[in-house]
This record gives structure tokens, sequence and C-alpha cells, in this order.
């Protein structure tokens, strides 16, 4: 189970899932998505994340940020969009 994420600094903080679904939920939020749908992607997505990092006991932002990303593709590709286009516009 993920215990630690390494941030780009190098420096480590403590996994926080409400961060991921955070961050999801930040980039529904310009979609015209009902509340419920929001929900379950947020849901759909961090579980599929959380299966993929396994074992791992640390992992780096940009590993989270490329899974979340890559789950997004296929399962609301809107919200991956407005995902990117934030990441391009806060650069």
């Amino acid at each position: 189970m993920v215990t630690d994420v390494i941030k780009k600094d190098g420096t480590k903080v403590p996994f926080d899932v409400e961060k991921i679904k955070s961050a999801i939920m930040a980039a529904s939020s310009v979609t015209d998505l009902s509340d419920v749908r929001k929900n379950e992607i947020v849901e759909q997505v961090v579980n599929a994340v959380l299966v993929e990092m396994g074992g791992k006991t640390e992992v780096s932002t940009t590993e989270i940020k490329n899974a979340v990303l890559a789950k997004l593709d296929s399962v609301e590709p809107s919200v991956s969009a407005a995902w990117r286009e934030y990441d391009q516009e806060n650069k």
C-alpha cells in the first residue's frame, strides 16, 4: 500500500487519497457532467489507480498523475482534457 509520495523536488509527503479525489473533482467541475457522474468517475479512477499502484510503498507525483490521466482518458475524456488544459495554463 502506498504510504509516501515523492514530489518533484524530491521531498516525501504522506500519501493522501483525498488529494487525488480533489484533483479529479476540480477537473470535472468545468464539465457539464452531473454530480452523480462526477462522483462515479472519482471513485472509479481512484480505485483503479490504487490497484495499479499495488504493492508499492512510494510513488512519485508524476506516476500518480499519469495513472489518473490514463484512467480518465478511458472513463471520461472530457475530464482528462480539462485536467490537461489546467496544467498547460498553470505551467
